[in-house]
């Protein structure tokens, strides 16, 4: 999985990161999971790099059992 890096803004937190990179909040998860190094922030201070991983394409979309 390829990604990118993000430097955080003094007061930034996992969801909101999550959402100006992925449009979703809930995918802070991701983020997390992928930075365990950072795992212990909650608030992020200024210029911490946080590794954001790439999403393939319908790997986040859970369809319902009639629509698979």
């Amino acid at each position: 999985m390829s990604h990118a890096v993000y430097r955080t803004i003094q007061g930034q937190t996992w969801d909101q990161i999550a959402k100006l990179v992925y449009q979703d909040e809930t995918k802070a998860g991701i983020l997390m999971e992928q930075n365990p190094e950072l795992i212990s922030i909650f608030i992020f201070s200024d210029g911490v790099l946080v590794k954001i991983p790439s999403l393939e394409i319908g790997s986040c979309v859970e369809l319902p059992p009639w629509r698979r």
